[in-house]
């Protein structure tokens, strides 16, 4: 759709918009399908239009979920007009200030802003499954077993296979591990809350030192502890084990009181960590080299080395923990040839 069909559109929508002055600016956000235009005038009149695939059911119950959230006091951006046919929001704009633009800034800045956005997904978590009920048919699928070992499998064929090309007998034998299976099968049994689904640091945005979450259409029933992961072991932003350590326990004394269990929460982060960078890095694979999104793959080394540490000395993905090893120097000298494996070694 041409941004001057967008700007008749919006003029058509908020009349009192400076009509002689308006503008709208393409805004580039990630691997996103979806379409993000900045629409301002010089009276410092702005808001956010965005355009959704129609065909993806996710993007269609966005609004939907905006509403749940602010209904529960989640800060997210308020929802101005949706026109449905279209497929076009417009939204409040929060700015372009997310907690990934101050990876750079000491810890003491820096944690104030994680504490916030730890404060806004642990509301998120504490809704209740009746309350959620409310929402539950605007949601895509829960986390089970079989999204679990989904996200595993698209680690293997999109980064190992597709961007490393580790040989198929390989990725095989990996899929195959029962550590790995049991892994998906062991998440599965655990009690699910609501959960962001993709709670990183560029879907933060902080807005007068509070933090708001954005890109939230794939909320579902998970675990917490995969939000907690996803943001703890971010491949865009470096977190020191101390850091991690101050915001799980930030996080859990606000869990505390509404009955968290402190041991489920350190024995099932890791695991959970384990699934989400799997996750990350066949997406980085795919976005980078399907979609020809290539600055994704920019990330894959600090996440194979998080997944690396993860995984060594956890018994039964001895495996995986040696094909990791194995792949790091070429990340580190940028080259990512062939990982040729003996039929001894495997």
């Amino acid at each position: 759709m041409k941004t001057d069909i967008l700007l008749r559109q919006t003029r058509i929508h908020f009349p009192r918009f400076d009509a002689d002055t308006v503008k709208i600016t393409p805004i580039e956000k990630g691997g996103s399908d979806r379409r993000f235009y900045r629409v301002h005038s010089a009276a410092e009149q702005k808001l956010i239009l965005v355009k959704y695939d129609l065909e993806r059911e996710e993007n269609r119950q966005y609004v939907e979920i905006a509403k749940f959230l602010d209904a529960h006091g989640v800060r997210a951006p308020k929802i101005y007009y949706h026109d449905a046919e279209e497929g076009l929001i417009w939204i409040e704009d929060l700015g372009e200030d997310d907690l990934f633009s101050h990876r750079d800034e000491s810890w003491l800045v820096r944690r104030a802003f994680y504490e916030s956005a730890l404060d806004e997904v642990a509301k998120l978590h504490r809704i209740s499954e009746a309350e959620a009920r409310a929402i539950r048919d605007k949601l895509p699928v829960e986390f089970n077993e079989s999204l679990y070992l989904w996200e595993q499998s698209y680690f293997f064929e999109n980064c190992l296979g597709r961007y490393l090309r580790v040989d198929e007998a390989t990725l095989r034998d990996l899929a195959a591990l029962p550590a790995l299976n049991e892994i998906a099968r062991q998440l599965d049994g655990l009690s699910r809350v609501l959960v962001h689904r993709d709670f990183q640091s560029q879907n933060i945005i902080v807005r007068n030192g509070l933090a708001y979450l954005i890109d939230f259409q794939g909320m579902r029933p998970g675990l917490a502890e995969y939000d907690l992961a996803s943001l703890f072991f971010d491949p865009y932003v470096d977190l020191s084990e101390s850091e991690r350590s101050e915001l799980v326990r930030h996080y859990l004394r606000r869990q505390r009181e509404h009955g968290v269990d402190v041991e489920r929460v350190e024995t099932v982060l890791p695991l959970c960590a384990i699934q989400r960078l799997m996750q990350a890095l066949g997406a980085y694979g795919f976005l980078g080299l399907v979609k020809q999104h290539a600055a994704f793959l920019k990330h894959v080394p600090a996440a194979i080395n998080s997944l690396q540490a993860l995984v060594s000395g956890r018994p039964g993905l001895e495996e995986l923990d040696r094909i990791l090893t194995t792949v790091m120097p070429s990340l580190e000298t940028g080259a990512t040839g062939g990982i040729e494996m003996s039929p001894g070694s495997r």
